[in-house]
Formats: structure tokens, C-alpha cells, sequence
């Protein structure tokens, strides 16, 4: 399933006030909401990771201290904010959270922080775009296109370009211009 916006998950057990939050965020975020910590792991090894990840931390059974520890162990790239009620203290300075919201919070205030935080992912993934996006346009331009066809690593490779320009894409609206720019490059053509 494609998506055009940012994908982002709520993780609160209080049912109310995740659903408000994903009101505040609606029209501008693909949301899904779970309602504890094991649903949120078990949620998020289900299909593609968010881009971010808005989480509570006072949670009955698994907490999101230990959501957040468990989430940065997996493979994937997703911005987490802390949305709580508990007041930072220095604990906070061991957790590996990208944000940190005090609740409650308004709604202007929870949509620039999830544009902030998606605006950080695709920067950082700028990078590894450019990189796997030369690799790729190096070997089109080099290689006849009967040599590419079927050849498992460069569809690999085309495959991890399309789905980081499309996640790019999600995360800032304006990104056309700047990878297109990047196309642009004149490259020596078979």
C-alpha cells in the first residue's frame, strides 16, 4: 500500500487521549494508534516502521522506558518523541528518544514536532539516497540494459533507490526539486 504522508504511531493506554492525538494529526499523517506496549511492538514488526513514533511513558505492563529500549534494538530508521505526563528529570538523559513533549499538548505543537522529526529522518536519509542513487545511475549508464535485466543486485539496488526517494518524498513535501536536482547530473551513456 503506498502512502503520501508520513507515517506516524501513537502508543498511549489511555484510549482517549490517543485518539485525540491522532485527530490532531489528521490530514497531515498516516496514523495508527495502539493502546500499550506489547501492541505497539507486535504492531510495528507487522509491517513497515513508522516515521515517527509518539509514545507514553507511563504504561501498565511494559512501559514506554522499555518500549523505547526495545524499538531502538530493530532495524529500521523511525523518529521517537516521548508524549507524557511525567515530568523530564535527569533520568531522561540515558533514554534514546528524539523528542520530548510534555503533556497536554496542543495541536499545533504535536504537528510541528512530527514535522520537525520527519523533517530530521529525511534529511538523514538524503544521504544514503545519494549514495545508492549513484551507484545506480553509474552502472544504467555504463552497462547495456540486457545486462541489467534479471541481474538480482541492481534490482535490489533500483528497488532501494525507488523506496528511498518515496519515503523522502513523504517526509518533505518539497523533496522533488532537491533529488531531481541530483538527477540532473549528465552521466555517460552506453
Amino acid at each position: 500500500m503506498y502512502v503520501d504522508r508520513p507515517r506516524v504511531m501513537l502508543v498511549d493506554d489511555e484510549k482517549e487521549v490517543a485518539d485525540a492525538y491522532a485527530l490532531r494529526l489528521q490530514g497531515v499523517a498516516d496514523v495508527t494508534v495502539t493502546y500499550g506496549g506489547d501492541e505497539a511492538l507486535s504492531t510495528v514488526g507487522e509491517s513497515e516502521p513508522p516515521d515517527v513514533i509518539l509514545l507514553d511513558r507511563h504504561m501498565p505492563n511494559l512501559s514506554g522506558d522499555d518500549v523505547l529500549t526495545e524499538l531502538r534494538g530493530y532495524e529500521m530508521r523511525t523518529r521517537i518523541i516521548m508524549v507524557t505526563a511525567i515530568d523530564p528529570g535527569l533520568g531522561i538523559l540515558d533514554l534514546p528518544f528524539d523528542d520530548y513533549l510534555c503533556k497536554p499538548v496542543e495541536r499545533e505543537d504535536i504537528r510541528a514536532a512530527v514535522d520537525q522529526q520527519c523533517q530530521v529522518l529525511a534529511y538523514g536519509l538524503l544521504g544514503e539516497y545519494f549514495e545508492v542513487e549513484s551507484k545506480r545511475s553509474v552502472i544504467e549508464a555504463e552497462l547495456p540494459p540486457e545486462r541489467l535485466t534479471n541481474h538480482e543486485e541492481f534490482s535490489t539496488l533500483d528497488e532501494r533507490a525507488t523506496a528511498l526517494r518515496d519515503r523522502i518524498c513523504r517526509l518533505l513535501p518539497d523533496a522533488d526539486d532537491l533529488l531531481n536536482t541530483f538527477s540532473g547530473i549528465e552521466r555517460e551513456t552506453y
